[in-house]
C-alpha cells in the first residue's frame, strides 16, 4: 500500500509530530509498504540537523532519520523553511526541499493520506 504522511507540527511542544513519525517508521519497515513523509508549517523544523534534546527525551532527528533508512520519501515544504530561516544545508541527508506541486503529486499517488 502507498502511503503518504502529512506532518504540520514542530518537533517539540506537543507530540503529534512524535505519534506520526512512530507510525511512518512502523509502515515504512512494513512489506509491501511504501512510505512518502511530506513536512509542512512547524514541522519543516522535524528534518533539520543538529537537534540536541535533553537526556531521556525523544529525539525527532533520530526518528526521522530511522525513516529515511527505510526508503521513504521525505519532502520539506521550501515555503514554510524559508519563513523559518532552514536552509537547505541544514537538512538531515536525504530530506529535501519540496513543494506544494510535489505534494499533489504524492497525494494522487496514496492509496493512504495521513495527517498528523
Amino acid at each position: 500500500m502507498k502511503n503518504l504522511f502529512i506532518l504540520n507540527d514542530a518537533p517539540y511542544g506537543n507530540e503529534r509530530s512524535y505519534n506520526g513519525l512512530r507510525l511512518a517508521g512502523a509502515l515504512s519497515k512494513a512489506d509491501g509498504e511504501e512510505v512518502k513523509l511530506f513536512l509542512m508549517g512547524d514541522a519543516a523544523s522535524c528534518a533539520k540537523g543538529g537537534q540536541k534534546v535533553a537526556e531521556g527525551f525523544y529525539n525527532i532527528q533520530i526518528m526521522l532519520g530511522r525513516v529515511l533508512r527505510n526508503k521513504a520519501e521525505v519532502g520539506v515544504c521550501g515555503t514554510c523553511m524559508d519563513a523559518r530561516g532552514i536552509t537547505d544545508p541544514e537538512l538531515l541527508d536525504k530530506a529535501r526541499r519540496s513543494t506544494l506541486a510535489e505534494l499533489t503529486s504524492w497525494t494522487q499517488w496514496a492509496d493512504k493520506v495521513i495527517i498528523f
